[in-house]
């Protein structure tokens, strides 16, 4: 009830109004059965205007830290996220990331739609980072098809480490169900996933016009936020003064 409830009266309208949303493709997601929705990811708005803009729900897997938060606002973003259909998933470990993987498979197995990010997080700088194979696994044990979803402008909307929105244009476009179908039986094999998982982001990149980048994002945020930190300790040397009597100015000079 919540979801329906959030999507349009409580919170739709105000998105309609910021956003001015346009969806291209609409065409290509099943009437019913599971199937799962393979998005680029640049803001959290991502996560809202593409339930917004699809007519069937969508459940998201997200991080659990929407979840448990302590406080009034925590409670607040819990019943939020909860109502908008995210499942909260605990991403520290493999363990935890199999649990994930489980609660996916028993959506799909249900008949929704699953909303995934292969890029595991939110762009850092707006371009198009390697996916994790996880998507490629839940296709293939499943057996339901992939849609590549590119999501337009809702980083002009919502930067990351923003914490006021503004108006901005965001366009979904989405494309045809990828079929893996060739690769029955083939199920834990490394390269298949390695294989599926990249023709995935390759669609991504053609409807999104993004850079793509061969990087994990979380490496690249965790190689650049140890720069940072790096470039913040570093502190500068002097160079040795001359060794000589004969010249007093020459170490002022030198330095």
């Amino acid at each position: 009830m919540w979801y329906w409830t959030f999507k349009y009266i409580l919170i739709g309208p105000l998105l309609y109004l910021i956003g001015r949303p346009t969806i291209e493709g609409a065409e290509h997601i099943p009437a019913k059965g599971g199937a799962i929705l393979a998005s680029n990811h640049l803001a959290v708005a991502d996560s809202l205007y593409l339930p917004l803009m699809v007519r069937r729900r969508i459940t998201f897997l997200a991080k659990s830290e929407y979840f448990t938060t302590p406080g009034i606002k925590g409670r607040l973003l819990k019943f939020f996220y909860a109502g908008s259909g995210q499942v909260p998933i605990d991403r520290t470990s493999g363990a935890a990331a199999e649990a994930a993987l489980n609660t996916g498979r028993r959506i799909l197995s249900e008949g929704k739609l699953l909303g995934l990010y292969p890029e595991g997080t939110r762009s850092p700088d707006g371009r198009l980072f390697k996916g994790k194979t996880g998507i490629a696994r839940l296709a293939l044990e499943t057996g339901t098809p992939i849609i590549p979803v590119a999501m337009i402008g809702t980083e002009k909307m919502n930067p990351p480490g923003s914490k006021m929105w503004k108006p901005a244009k965001v366009r979904i476009r989405i494309g045809k169900p990828l079929d893996f179908s060739r690769f029955d039986g083939m199920r834990g094999t490394r390269f298949v996933e390695r294989a599926i998982t990249d023709e995935v982001l390759y669609e991504l990149m053609n409807l999104s016009g993004q850079e793509y980048v061969d990087i994990y994002a979380a490496t690249y945020k965790a190689e650049k936020a140890a720069n940072k930190t790096k470039a913040g300790q570093a502190s500068p040397v002097s160079p040795p003064a001359p060794k000589t009597d004969t010249q007093p100015g020459a170490s002022a000079a030198a330095s």
